[in-house]
């Protein structure tokens, strides 16, 4: 199954800035893009899962509509079909409470957005080499589809 990236993040100009970092550094993956919490746990259903197949990584803001970063995490965690995919924090947040937070609810990573573009491509760039192509998923995290 093709491996696919959900980004998490209401932000149009970062998801712009994301897509435009991962086509700079030659990542073909897949991007699709849920727009708030509420429509990123949609989207991990088990309908939707059953469909697309789970993300290889998500990229999770934690400052969304409806249902914040922190919420879905939690639910990907307490979700048998989910609780293995990787999770990489992506926000703006500094705050050392958020860091804390999502690391005790199975965060596997936590970045802060660069500001910077050549700062944000080089994020992506080393994202994509990880995340995509050097780690190694459990079988039973697409067993359970």
């Amino acid at each position: 199954m093709n491996k696919w990236i959900l980004l998490v993040d209401d932000s149009p100009d970062d998801v712009e800035l994301t897509r435009l970092a991962l086509e700079e550094n030659a990542i073909a993956n897949t991007l699709v893009v849920a727009h708030d919490g509420a429509e990123a746990i949609e989207m991990l259903s088990a309908e939707s899962i059953s469909q697309r197949g789970l993300p290889a990584v998500i990229l999770l803001d934690l400052n969304l509509p409806k249902v914040d970063g922190t919420e879905v995490l939690r639910h990907l965690r307490y979700n048998d079909r989910t609780r293995l995919v990787p999770v990489v924090v992506l926000t703006s947040s500094e705050e050392e409470r958020d860091l804390v937070a999502t690391y005790n609810l199975g965060a596997n990573s936590y970045i802060r957005k660069p500001v910077d573009f050549t700062e944000f491509l080089a994020v992506m760039q080393h994202l994509g080499i990880y995340w995509l192509n050097l780690n190694r998923l459990p079988p039973e995290t697409h067993a359970k589809i």
